[in-house]
């Protein structure tokens, strides 16, 4: 039997949704409040604000903050990747702890966008293993379906309230 790679995970999820549309859910502010956070922030290299509807550079840098959690849980970082159509790529770094990157690909299959998501360079130690790969695994899982979610039918799957905790869609 081989190893597990606790390292990385891949998923994927087929959205009845142009694959235009979805890169923007990923690449805009509003785009990532439409279905992932609370509030994304992008600016640019010099510190400028990304108006709300511009999609992100590489380079660019973000703060991500998601329903469910206080102001003080958050994740900055930079674009990697971001080809304006079909890959965004992003570090997920748990803010400096670690080394993790997130890229999302994008293709049409059959009338379909096929959303592939993999997280990668995830420490392999025991509290990495539960923290980064198990619990962002969990919570892509659910993200990728609230994007599914979203773009097919508008249907926020998100809990926003502050008091439910424990909850898998916060």
């Amino acid at each position: 039997m081989e190893a597990y790679d606790w390292s990385s995970f891949e998923k994927k999820i087929y959205i009845n949704a142009p694959v235009s549309k979805t890169y923007t859910c990923l690449a805009t502010q509003e785009g990532m409040e439409s279905w992932f956070l609370r509030q994304c922030t992008y600016t640019d290299v010099n510190g400028k604000s990304l108006k709300v509807t511009e999609e992100a550079r590489v380079g660019d840098l973000y703060t991500f903050i998601w329903h469910g959690w206080p102001d003080n849980v958050f994740e900055k970082g930079h674009i990697l990747q971001a080809n304006g159509s079909d890959v965004f790529c992003f570090t997920f770094t748990g803010n400096g702890s670690t080394d993790m990157k997130v890229l999302i690909s994008l293709s049409e299959e059959k009338g379909l966008t096929c959303v592939k998501l993999k997280q990668y360079d995830i420490p392999v130690d025991e509290k990495s293993r539960v923290n980064w790969h198990l619990g962002c695994l969990e919570g892509w899982l659910f993200y990728l379906v609230n994007l599914k979610s979203v773009l097919e039918g508008g249907i926020d799957l998100r809990n926003k309230d502050l008091a439910l905790t424990q909850v898998i869609n916060a």
